[in-house]
């Protein structure tokens, strides 16, 4: 039985090859979209999978009122954490992601992803182990711990055990070799323990200053240990300072805001952070159901086009099919054998999409910066159930609908099905119309929101200003009046640089256009607190990138108390506190008294999703912040930059940094990475706009060769009695622009719906307009006519007597 429904198989391939191409190339297609959709998905969601702890791990985060969502504590909560029954380990950590160079055997490398945390840090992620153990990894500041790449390149395929390199201007002792078994919300390069002074509150007593994990015993009860946070923040922090301003606990909090804490799990911190939580970033949730639901939509879209193409293709079947069933095949044979040519041809399907995805990955991979690879278990089962469900839906319904065919009309020639039968498979047409209208309106608006904020004036002028990076020796840091010493070894690089030709500003400040720095300083205006970004910035520095200023002046170095008590706010800042005469008006950054004497234009800052906030400027050395400086700005002229930025390049290795390579970005660039995830967005519609299309066609080209292969009886009594052949090219393309009429009508709210809410997320963005709605139409209907004229013309040019010859 099934060599005989092998062989029926082989000889409709070999004469349907169009329709048996179409319907491979369709499904794979759909099949191929899904797949990259899983991968993506399963990528993201396996993160922390290997870690048998993660359920039990949680990082600590607090919120005062509405300022952001922080990951840094104060060091006072350590001993309220260890007394807390429920909590097995606490673990403080510096500043995640440190970058250094480290140093052996006369081997120089500058190394990222350096992490400095107390020692119980791999009990919370237990690592695979090479050499050594997670007791004594790290057990106090001479130990360091480094992972199995980076001991291979140093050290080769040798122990590196008991080695000593330098990195952070220390020598330590390698005590230990890792690999991260799998994807990791936290994944260094080296893990050093240099916290000892870091959590002694006496050396270390800010507010926000190092990060905190804990592991808990009991998952269940981390409300109880939120909620005594929350208590310890009140009473440490806003009962403290209300005494020692002089007010009651309920006035500060008036003035000041109180606290919310999170314990965020790391089972979950990879998708679902309230804040960049962790050293590996936040995944971008909503891009990842974006991709999912749009494969998904391309599958169903896919499947629906195979029923009608193998619906379109079951005229030549019906005769085959009667004739079986007069010599005795039963409809459930029928049925198996229709289903099980689907199986075949499903099975074709997912091998060339297998293909055509191992080929388009290391694209697919650039296009999301990740390094995905078809070897998991998992995927291998959710293919199987892609593969069933597609048998279900696309094989069962062609099966019934030509198992169903009366014996003796089909054998007189009669192929006419119940009205139900046309209803549902009009049905799928208009469906397919659709989801390509939502597609096309999907992909316009996203195309125009981008495109909007490609071209919307920020406020500064980003082009041709380089972002470069500096570093200082470390010795710098250590030293007395580090900040004094850092400030005037800017200003003897500032000078050489004004020497290049091609150099036209040079500034500096504690200002980053990269949509990453989101913290808020608090500022004080008649007592009351407001919270707003407080940036330091050097001489020239709005100037050199166009941001203007409205009421008063710049900085100027001619006067001293411009390094002293001197401030600029924005429009937003002077909105927010309501001054009426903002110059010579008193505030305070922290409790050190400052006078505005400048009014600054609002401009972006912060990412298109973020509103322009509140900003407070001072110059670098009011506040000695000169020891945070990590970049110089530097405007170029057009002319040559080419020649201008390797001038710079060649003077920074030579008299700046000998040990880093020379880095930098243009500042527009920079801010553009901002939105880089919504251009992401918009390139993956475009794409998949371009497979709907062609998918849909694929499907019109179905249906209209089945409809029209009915009607060619009609046709040809047509011709005979006279009708003209543009009345028969009308008469049989107006029921495919009601078609394309009700799914573009189908697609109008859901496209609606879902664009606003896309648009939400962004502070800066456009209204939904009526064009892309309309074009939509226009160019559905066009490629609608385009096909079925097609069609319908050649139609028109048979030989009537081919069909009119037994009546």
């Amino acid at each position: 039985m099934l060599r005989n429904w092998t062989n029926i198989f082989i000889y409709q391939i070999k004469s349907s090859k169009l329709f048996t191409a179409l319907n491979i190339l369709g499904l794979s297609i759909g099949i191929s979209g899904l797949i990259f959709a899983l991968l993506y998905w399963n990528d993201e969601h396996n993160y922390n999978d290997w870690n048998p702890e993660k359920d039990h791990v949680y990082q600590v985060l607090a919120q005062l009122s509405d300022m952001p969502v922080t990951t840094n504590n104060p060091v006072r909560l350590k001993p309220h954490l260890e007394n807390d029954p429920n909590i097995e380990t606490v673990v403080f950590a510096d500043e995640w992601y440190q970058k250094d160079k480290v140093v052996y055997n006369g081997q120089k490398e500058s190394v990222d992803k350096i992490i400095n945390v107390e020692r119980d840090f791999f009990s919370l992620f237990p690592f695979k182990f090479i050499y050594g153990n997670a007791k004594s990894a790290i057990k106090d500041g001479n130990s360091i711990a480094i992972s199995e790449k980076l001991s291979e390149r140093f050290f080769g395929d040798k122990n590196p055990i008991g080695k000593q390199i330098k990195c952070f201007n220390s020598t330590f002792t390698i005590e230990a070799v890792y690999r991260v078994p799998g994807n990791s919300s936290i994944a260094p390069n080296i893990v050093v323990n240099r916290m000892k002074d870091l959590t002694d509150p006496a050396q270390n007593p800010g507010l926000f200053v190092l990060k905190i994990l804990v592991k808990l015993k009991d998952p269940s009860k981390v409300e109880l240990t939120r909620k005594m946070l929350e208590k310890v923040f009140y009473d440490e922090v806003i009962v403290r300072t209300a005494k020692q301003a002089g007010f009651t606990p309920a006035e500060m909090i008036r003035k000041m805001g109180s606290f919310k804490v999170f314990m965020e799990p790391l089972s979950t911190a990879r998708l679902h952070s309230a804040t960049d939580g962790y050293t590996e970033g936040r995944g971008n949730y909503q891009f990842l159901v974006i991709m999912a639901c749009l494969s998904v939509l391309i599958l169903i879209l896919s499947i629906v086009n195979y029923i009608n193409l193998a619906t379109a293709n079951s005229i030549k079947r019906a005769k085959e099919v009667g004739v079986r069933k007069v010599l005795g095949a039963s409809k459930k044979h029928i049925v198996y054998q229709f289903i099980f040519e689907t199986i075949l041809i499903t099975t074709f399907s997912i091998l060339l999409a297998l293909m055509i995805v191992e080929i388009t990955l290391p694209f697919y991979n650039s296009f999301l910066e990740k390094d995905l690879k078809m070897v998991q278990g998992q995927f291998y089962l959710q293919l199987l159930i892609v593969f069933a469900v597609t048998i279900l839906f696309a094989g069962i319904f062609p099966a019934l609908y030509v198992s169903n065919f009366k014996t003796l009309n089909v054998l007189k020639g009669n192929y006419e099905r119940s009205k139900s039968g046309v209803w549902f498979r009009n049905g799928m047409l208009v469906l397919q119309f659709a989801i390509a209208a939502f597609f096309i309106i999907g992909s316009t608006i996203v195309y125009r929101q981008i495109e909007y904020l490609s071209n919307k004036d920020l406020g500064f002028k980003g082009d041709q200003v380089l972002a470069v990076s500096l570093n200082f020796p470390s010795s710098y840091y250590n030293e007395e009046k580090s900040n004094q010493k850092i400030y005037y070894r800017y200003n003897t690089i500032k000078e050489e640089l004004y020497k290049i030709k091609g150099v036209s500003k040079v500034s500096t400040g504690l200002i980053a256009f990269d949509g990453k720095n989101n913290s808020l300083w608090p500022v004080w205006y008649k007592e009351e607190l407001f919270k707003q970004k407080a940036i330091g910035i050097d001489y020239g520095m709005l100037d050199l990138m166009k941001i203007k200023i409205l009421q008063g002046r710049d900085f100027d170095q001619k006067l001293a108390s411009d390094t002293t008590n001197s401030v600029l706010i924005n429009e937003k800042a002077l909105k927010l506190m309501n001054i009426k005469n903002p110059i010579n008006t008193e505030i305070k950054i922290g409790n050190q008294p400052m006078k505005i004497i400048g009014v600054v234009k609002d401009f972006n800052l912060l990412s298109p999703e973020s509103a322009i906030v509140p900003i407070t400027f001072y110059h670098i050395k009011s506040l000695d912040m000169a020891a945070e400086m990590n970049v110089v700005y530097i405007k170029i002229e057009p002319e040559n930059m080419q020649n201008t930025i390797a001038d710079i390049e060649s003077f920074w290795k030579r008299k700046v940094d000998t040990e880093n390579p020379f880095q930098y970005n243009f500042v527009d660039k920079q801010y553009a990475r901002t939105y880089e995830s919504y251009v992401k967005q918009k390139d993956l519609f475009s794409l998949l706009n371009i497979v709907v299309i062609f998918i849909a066609l694929f499907g019109l080209f179905a249906l209209a060769s089945y409809s029209i292969q009915r009607r060619m009886k009609e046709i040809a009594i047509r011709k005979t009695l006279g009708a003209e052949t543009n009345i028969l090219l009308k008469e049989l393309s107006k029921q495919y622009i009601l078609y394309c009429f009700v799914g573009f009508i189908l697609a109008i709210v859901p496209a609606y719906l879902l664009l606003q809410k896309w648009l939400n997320n962004f502070a800066f963005r456009i209204e939904i307009p009526l064009m892309p709605f309309l074009l939509s139409f226009v160019l559905l209907l066009f490629l609608t006519l385009t096909i079925v004229l097609t069609k319908a013309y050649q139609a028109t040019k048979v030989d009537v007597l081919r069909y009119l010859k037994y009546e």
